[in-house]
């Protein structure tokens, strides 16, 4: 396990608090779609409370660059935010993330500096080299009083399911052009690769989608309280749809020694691709009967 993820799997079982080198730091957890796989993946971060917002600082840590996840909001400002909470149990946000700039940017700077003056030598060579450190605000996700915006987190809900319909398709069309034995479609130069990428496309896609629900649902947990129970079916749903992810994509990890160019393998991949999408019609239409009604936007026909 890398330092990393021990850091993660600390902060999660208590409360947001983590020893050793963090010992008394704020942290937070981001979980950004990463801007050249579409794979989900979770970074530790420091940050700074400042008013509503949640200060994150894109400190390259001895590395040339900002980290990763600040190149990931660069291509989609919306990501998952877990923190510690009164409640005794870290939760994930919905959030969304604005870039600072100019003077609100420099301000939020010192203001991290003079919080910690350890962070600037820590940080301080990318300010030297002329290459701010970058400043980031995190906005939490809130559903009152905007019925505007609901209206179109409602909408993209609706986008998300039709566009994971569509990925389920494609997926499926590469697997069944191995099994007919059809030759690879341009620009695809082998059948069996085009098959793997298309099946971890969807899963990647997948689990992006459930992740930022899970941010959502925190908000919908609060502001209407009466969903409570139906948000309590799909966090069951989605917990159980993300075991049958790491056994696709570990599946799925094997073509690239060889395992789906033999059509049985082939075969196989389609029944555990059927598998891990079975029920999900189902729980895409129970979210939309019971979700969307809340946001002002009636479910599809």
């Amino acid at each position: 396990m890398d330092f990393d993820q021990r850091v993660i799997e600390e902060f999660r079982a208590n409360n947001g608090h983590v020893g050793g080198t963090f010992e008394g730091a704020s942290l937070v957890l981001l979980t950004t779609v990463d801007a050249r796989t579409g794979k989900p993946h979770t970074t530790p971060a420091g940050y700074l409370r400042d008013g509503d917002r949640h200060l994150v600082f894109g400190s390259p840590a001895r590395r040339p660059r900002p980290p990763d996840w600040y190149h990931d909001i660069l291509a989609d400002p919306h990501l998952t935010v877990e923190l510690g909470t009164e409640e005794g149990a870290v939760k994930p946000f919905a959030a969304r993330a604005v870039v600072l700039e100019g003077e609100e940017r420099d301000r939020c700077w010192e203001l991290r500096c003079s919080r910690d003056p350890g962070f600037r030598a820590h940080a301080g060579q990318a300010e030297q080299a002329e290459r701010p450190v970058p400043v980031v605000a995190l906005h939490l996700l809130d559903l009152a009083g905007n019925p505007e915006r609901n209206r179109m987190i409602g909408q993209q809900l609706i986008l998300h399911h039709r566009d994971l319909r569509a990925e389920l398709h494609r997926a499926r069309a590469a697997i069944d052009r191995v099994l007919a034995g059809e030759p690879a479609p341009e620009p695809e130069a082998d059948l069996a690769a085009g098959m793997r990428r298309h099946c971890l496309t969807f899963c990647y896609a997948l689990r992006a989608h459930h992740l930022q629900e899970e941010g959502t649902f925190t908000a919908f947990e609060k502001q209407f309280p009466h969903l409570v129970p139906a948000v309590t079916r799909l966090r069951r749903e989605h917990a159980v749809v993300e075991r049958a992810l790491a056994e696709f994509e570990a599946l799925v990890g094997g073509a690239a020694e060889g395992l789906p160019g033999d059509p049985a393998d082939a075969e196989k991949l389609r029944a555990e691709l059927d598998r891990l999408v079975t029920g999900l019609e189902e729980h895409f239409a129970y979210e939309e009967r019971h979700l969307l009604p809340a946001l002002g936007t009636p479910p599809p026909s």
